[in-house]
């Protein structure tokens, strides 16, 4: 059986966007400006703090990343709603990433405590996410928490992250 890998660059990222990475219908991530990460610096089944996986990423942060000059004008910070849109990324790549087939699509998340903001000075951006149950049934759906560090402070948190795979079935026929 093949290994699957544990790290993916910038143009993995962007085959997984086109649909090439885990095939067409499955888990996709977004394509550029959405994709809010540069590399995926590991992926595990094991470990985390739950003991259920894992997986981190990087964004080297640029004074010119294009949300910098409209949030906002004169006071420019990175959308608390694009830190957590990364982790619900990264939680769908995870998923694809372990075999799931679908759809990704981000469903809920519980408690969220934004802590610092993320200025255009800062250099990098690393994101986790420790999943906490992955079920696999009719819907695949992984449960996670996510966390942000910029330059090694944390400064985001996202308890009971939730993204599902979905496949399309035929509509049923009505009688």
């Amino acid at each position: 059986m093949t290994e699957r890998r544990s790290r993916f660059d910038f143009e993995d990222l962007l085959a997984c966007a086109r649909g090439e990475l885990f095939g067409p219908g499955n888990a996709q991530l977004p394509l550029p400006p959405m994709l809010m990460f540069d590399r995926i610096s590991s992926i595990s089944e094991e470990g985390g703090e739950h003991g259920k996986g894992q997986i981190r990423a990087e964004l080297d942060v640029r004074p010119d990343l294009w949300f910098f000059p409209c949030h906002f004008k004169g006071d420019p910070v990175m959308p608390g709603c694009l830190q957590l849109d990364a982790l619900w990324q990264m939680l769908g790549f995870f998923l694809g990433w372990s075999g799931g087939e679908g759809r990704g699509r981000a469903l809920s998340a519980g408690q969220i405590k934004i802590s610092d903001m993320i200025l255009p000075t800062a250099k990098v951006i690393e994101y986790g996410v420790d999943l906490k149950r992955v079920i696999r049934r009719k819907l695949t759906l992984g449960i996670g928490d996510g966390w942000l560090k910029v330059d090694g402070e944390p400064v985001f948190q996202a308890l009971d992250l939730r993204v599902g795979l979905f496949t399309s079935e035929p509509a049923a026929e009505s009688s």
